[in-house]
């Protein structure tokens, strides 16, 4: 029985594997040497030499801090902010006594806001603890000896268990797969957790352990696995396996990945290989790079200034101080009440200058509060709201997949407001990445009547009456279907119903979907119930591709190790019969190959190659006898391609017995190779067997537009955001997909950048290498130096740049790079066609590079995810192709058309909260504390505090922090539906108006005249007459007071002034601020003398019942505010910025006039502007537009 067995899986070749025993010699070289020095000796993790290798344990810790690192990690981390750190030190410093205040309300505030941002820190970290809890103590059954396997935590397992996982279970390390409930030893796995891929992969065993599929055979196995040391590559692994004195090599094939999960089988036997931080999932599992806003970057400079002045300030009142104090000497004395005489080293006027050293230290400490102590975290608070926001839009919930957006990181919501460019990924980013069989090339017929999106948007073009006139929108086939079934939209009655048997060229036809049927690594999953079969494919195209040749006649119901079984339908009788191919190898599809094949025997013992690859690499390997078709086939390629769908080539061939054993004995030798250069050997020798092809036809598949594609794309581009197309698509499908979604036009002068030209061709066949390159580069340099002079020609057209990916590599070299960007940013849209995720990187970086705003990249794959980290903000469509890019991304949506929503609404909305947000922080700091300087000033710079010690403190803590929180949440200048119907006010955020030098040097201004208005209108009015009814004049703990009550309702109410939006918590937040300011200074100057010091009773005793202090109130903050509403009253009538305009159209009722909105929008609109509104306006009166962008 065994060794029928073994015969079975001698023939075992699917994904190419041979379970051979072939030995090493010159292959097995790399063991043993540097990164391939891994021992595990299989069901012995107690062995010997254990503690020598000192592997890794499988505990996982993905945790920042650790419960004995937190407290010096976490603090570490906060000082060093230059803030946070200047904060520490006056804090020090202020247990001197060069301090004006007491150290407890100096260090108190400090502790607030740092102990604030490290319990957010601890939150965070918590979270991630608790996970890492539940995956350490899941539970796998573990061999103890003797066959017998009990339950134990995943981190309790070590390098050498012996492990069964059972069926829908994930995989607790990286394992060499040993045996199967399935007889040949495979297993099917589930990695989307790793990559994304919802597909299943089949792995498989070697022979010499398969048989091992119950507990008790495993009770003596011993064998020594020797391989690669831990490394992130999930798709390469290099090893043997010692046993029974002989060894055997390990490839991908026999390895379980950490986080994948077993599906479809029972249970499988593994050994532990790498564990904890060694397995592969974790050693991937790196940070993405660290992303800081613009207005973030801009805000540590305005941080930086701020010191500056500070220390200038401190330095002009010092050196005041010195020349002062050493005149009270020559003077006789006119500070007579600082007591020069007997004054210590502080007023001593024979150590003047020490004295103006000293004061230096304490006016650092005194104007503290220039530097904004509360607004690192009241950003923080903010952005996490704002995300929450985000999260939680029902607009930007895709109820189909139950997707809503997902903001990953908080950092960087004021830059989506921000945009200049967005460079997008094709498939499943602007189309569904959903493949629908449309139509197909056989014999040289072509088959399928169906109409494409890109057919329709080209007859719209055209004026064609397939198109419906008189939209603006790309339309939708509305209408009923020919066929429900998903991935099958195929009309023809030529071959729909079985009656393609009736056509001339039968058999190919039959030949033809038997490939597709055949050839693919689909995996059937049969309905018990309803004997419905579907599939679990690799890609959507390859299930497109097996459900339409079930759809015509050739379903696909089974698939073992050794064969592939299909219903087909006879010609003849007209009825289904069942055919089973034989499997004997897969030659799998890479980006290198651009193909796949199978080689089966069929039932009459006929040996066949059927391969299916894209036009490239196809028509150069078909036979002499196999190009009759060849001419008719290229021309409907050529078709398919012109209508947006996606082609692949169909061919085979017979083969000898002969031919194929000398092909498999080489293709087993470079199968089981461990040498680096294993993946070329198999490629040499596929190379050879896949030529003297014959063609059968092509297929022809439509990846649909995303809903709301071109009206998103249409927004973006009235909102002035350019947009870039990177795709691996062929040059015309990509063009006829920009023209569906208004990217292209008609009359849109289009730059085509290639190295098709026969010049380029000629040498390609017949030339030198460094001549190629030589002429390729001269020929890109000469297309990019005309398509220069083309724009600036004609500068006031609409152009588009298109270039492929050989161009594109010596476009982006050093020397060409800076004339290619120049040349693209004049092109109203940009696609770049063939590119590699390589060249998208490139292209990202010299985009975010070359023109220093703010970039956001967009795609869905893992061929995006350089795309996404390379770009100042990553989004991630979470479709189809799984969750690479998601994970990779700053930002996750379901759908593009979000995009819209995400930048215009929020994007807007997050960068003019942000940018006042820091903008009022500022001034209500400089208000603050110019009026201590002022005082101190006003006191001969003695050092002397005008406010209480806690009134110092708690001011940016208590009395102004919450409203400004508020703004940052809650404000909008407009609602989201105007955000939305006057795209143009996007350009306030990438033009950064809101957050220019000029409006922050305005709101610095604005709290300069604030705090002089204050300081001396109080100063003049409470000075020298009474100010109670005994007519005592008010002493500097009134003044004091009286001031710091005129500044807590003048940032306030200069707070409620700025707000466009009030919501209830504004109200609550600036107003009950106001009122807690007066709680406060009643409940403080409540306690004992000894505590409240200069506060003691001074609201009760002398404020309260002063007519006074309550007139002086009213007038200083009404003139305080009065140069702010006057300036903004002006600008908002006579200059209003675009925000403004929209504002008055609100106002006045405007917006229901069609007519004046639409004036409004078309300031938006240019000749050189994409979308369908553009096309629309250039097309119907396109005199009046150009004559519209010249006032403009």
């Amino acid at each position: 029985m065994r060794g029928e067995r073994r015969k079975k899986l001698h023939l075992s070749k699917i994904y190419s594997f041979k379970c051979g025993r072939g030995g090493f010699k010159d292959e097995h070289s790399q063991i043993g040497r540097p990164g391939f020095s891994r021992v595990v000796y299989c069901n012995e993790p107690d062995g010997s030499d254990t503690g020598l290798r000192n592997y890794a344990t499988n505990y996982v810790r993905t945790t920042k801090y650790t419960a004995a690192s937190f407290l010096p990690k976490s603090l570490f981390e906060q000082f060093r902010r230059v803030a946070n750190f200047y904060f520490l030190v006056t804090g020090i410093l202020s247990f001197t006594k060069l301090a004006p205040y007491s150290a407890v309300s100096a260090i108190i505030p400090l502790i607030v806001i740092i102990g604030a941002t490290m319990i957010k820190e601890a939150i965070e970290d918590w979270e991630r603890k608790k996970q890492d809890i539940e995956m350490n103590n899941r539970k796998v059954k573990v061999h103890q000896g003797g066959g017998i396997f009990k339950q134990t935590e995943w981190r309790n397992l070590r390098v050498g268990d012996i492990v069964r996982v059972e069926k829908d279970e994930f995989f607790p390390a990286d394992l060499v797969l040993l045996s199967s409930s399935y007889e040949d030893a495979i297993c099917y796995v589930e990695t989307m957790n790793l990559d994304g891929e919802t597909n299943l992969k089949v792995k498989q065993a070697l022979e010499v352990t398969s048989s091992m599929n119950e507990e008790h055979d495993l009770g003596d196995f011993k064998a020594v696995v020797k391989c690669e040391d831990p490394n992130p590559n999930l798709y390469s692994f290099v090893g043997s396996m010692e046993f029974e004195d002989q060894q055997y090599p390990l490839s991908p094939q026999q390895l379980l990945l950490r986080d994948s999960k077993l599906r479809n089988t029972d249970h499988i036997y593994g050994a532990v290989i790498f564990t904890g931080h060694d397995t592969k999932v974790i050693q991937n599992s790196t940070d993405p790079p660290s992303k800081r806003s613009k207005i973030e970057k801009k805000m540590d400079k305005i941080i930086y200034l701020l010191f500056a002045v500070l220390f200038l300030m401190a330095f002009i009142g010092s050196i005041y101080f010195g020349v002062v104090t050493r005149e009270d000497k020559e003077g006789g004395h006119q500070r007579w009440y600082l007591k020069p005489e007997s004054a210590d080293i502080f007023f001593d006027p024979n150590r003047a200058p020490i004295a103006a050293i000293y004061h230096f230290f304490t006016a650092l400490l005194l104007y503290g509060n220039f530097i904004p102590i509360s607004l690192y975290v009241s950003i923080e608070i903010v952005k996490v709201l704002q995300s929450i926001f985000i999260n939680r839009d029902i607009h930007m919930y895709y109820e189909e997949g139950d997707k809503p957006a997902h903001a990953r990181t908080s950092n960087l919501n004021e830059e989506l407001g921000q945009v200049d460019t967005i460079l997008s990924d094709k498939t499943g980013t602007l189309t569904c990445n959903s493949m629908e069989f449309i139509k197909c090339s056989v014999a040289g017929t072509a088959y399928g009547h169906g109409v494409t999106e890109v057919e329709r948007a080209m007859a719209k073009r055209k004026g064609s009456p397939m198109a419906v006139g008189g939209k603006h929108t790309v339309e939708r086939p509305d209408g009923p279907k020919n066929s429900s079934v998903k991935g099958f939209n195929f009309d023809d009655k030529r071959i729909n119903n079985g009656n393609w048997v009736n056509e001339r060229n039968l058999d190919v036809i039959q030949k033809f979907f038997r490939l597709l049927a055949v050839c693919h690594t689909a995996i059937p999953d049969v309905d018990e119930k309803t004997g419905k079969v579907t599939y679990e494919a690799e890609s959507p195209d390859e299930a497109a591709f097996v459900i339409a040749a079930r759809e015509l006649g050739f379903e696909f119901f089974n698939r073992t190790q050794t064969s592939v079984s299909i219903n087909e339908l006879n010609p003849v009788s007209g009825k289904l019969v069942e055919r089973t191919y034989k499997l004997l190898n897969i030659l799998e599809f890479n980006s290198t190959r651009k193909r796949m094949s199978v080689i089966v025997r069929d039932e009459e013992g006929k040996l066949l190659l059927l391969c299916k690859g894209a036009d490239s690499v196809m028509f150069e390997r078909l036979g002499r006898n196999g190009r009759v078709y060849e001419e008719k086939t290229r021309e409907h390629v050529s078709e398919y391609a012109d209508a947006g769908l996606r082609t692949l080539i169909l061919a085979y061939r017979e083969l000898s017995e002969d031919e194929y054993e000398l092909f498999d004995k080489k293709f087993t030798a470079a199968k089981n190779s461990v040498s680096a250069d294993r993946e070329a050997l198999i490629d040499d020798v596929t190379e050879d067997m896949e030529k003297d092809l014959i063609l059968l036809g092509a297929t022809a598949v439509e990846d649909k537009l995303q809903q709301g594609v071109p009206e998103c794309i249409d927004k973006l581009a009235q909102a002035g955001i350019k947009l870039w197309v990177l795709t691996g698509d062929k040059m015309e499908t990509a063009i006829n997909i920009g023209y569906a979604c208004s990217l292209l036009r008609q009359g849109m002068k289009q730059i085509t950048i290639t190295l098709e030209s026969p010049e380029i061709k000629a040498l390609e066949k017949n030339g030198e290498k460094d001549e190629i390159t030589k002429a390729s580069k001269q020929s890109v340099l000469r297309q990019i130096t005309e398509g220069k002079a083309q724009v600036a020609q004609l500068s006031s057209e609409a152009f588009a740049l298109i270039i492929d990916g050989k161009s594109l590599v010596y476009a982006l070299e050093d020397d060409v790079k800076k004339l290619f960007l120049e040349l693209a940013v004049g092109c109203a849209s940009v696609i770049c066609c063939r590119s590699s995720p390589k060249q998208k990187a490139l292209v990202t970086r010299l985009v975010k590079d070359g023109t220093t705003k703010t970039t956001l990249a967009i795609g869905d794959g893992a061929n995006d995810v350089g795309m996404l980290q390379e770009a100042d903000i990553g989004i991630g469509i979470s479709g189809v192709e799984g969750m690479q890019a998601v994970m990779s991304s700053d930002i996750a949506i379901a759908q593009f058309r979000f995009l819209e929503r995400l930048l215009l609404v929020h994007g807007h909305w997050c960068y003019r909260r942000i940018s006042t947000m820091i903008c009022y922080f500022f001034y209500k700091n400089i208000a603050y504390g110019i009026t201590v300087f002022l005082y101190e000033a006003h006191a001969s710079f003695s050092g002397q505090p005008a406010y209480n010690d806690w009134f110092l403190s708690l001011y940016n803590m208590l009395f102004t922090s919450l409203p400004v929180v508020a703004l940052g949440v809650f404000e909008q200048d407009v609602s989201a539906r105007f955000c939305l119907k006057f795209p143009m006010l996007y350009q306030e955020g990438v033009q950064n108006l809101l957050f220019s030098w000029r409006r922050i040097v305005g709101w610095m201004v604005n709290g300069l005249c604030s705090a002089i208005i204050i300081f001396f209108f109080c100063t003049r009015a409470l000075s020298p007459q009474g100010f109670n009814k005994d007519g005592k004049p008010a002493d500097f703990q009134i003044l004091g007071a009286t001031i710091y009550t005129c500044i807590v309702w003048v940032v306030n109410c200069q707070m409620a002034l700025a707000i466009n939006y009030f919501t209830l918590m504004q109200h609550i937040f600036i107003w009950g601020s106001i009122a807690l300011w007066y709680l406060f200074l009643l409940a403080y100057g409540a306690m004992p003398a000894n505590l409240s010091t200069t506060a003691y009773q001074v609201f009760v005793e002398s404020l309260a019942p002063s007519p006074a202090f309550y007139l002086v109130t009213l007038f200083v903050v009404v003139s305080a505010l009065v140069p702010y509403f006057a300036y903004n009253a002006i600008q908002m009538r006579f200059f209003p910025m675009y925000h403004g305009r929209i504002q008055w159209i609100r106002h006045e009722g405007w917006y229901e006039d069609p007519e004046y909105c639409n004036i409004v929008r078309q300031r938006s609109i240019r000749r050189t502007t994409v979308g369908f509104t553009a096309r629309s306006l250039a097309r119907t009166n396109p005199v009046q537009d150009r004559s519209q962008s010249r006032i403009l």
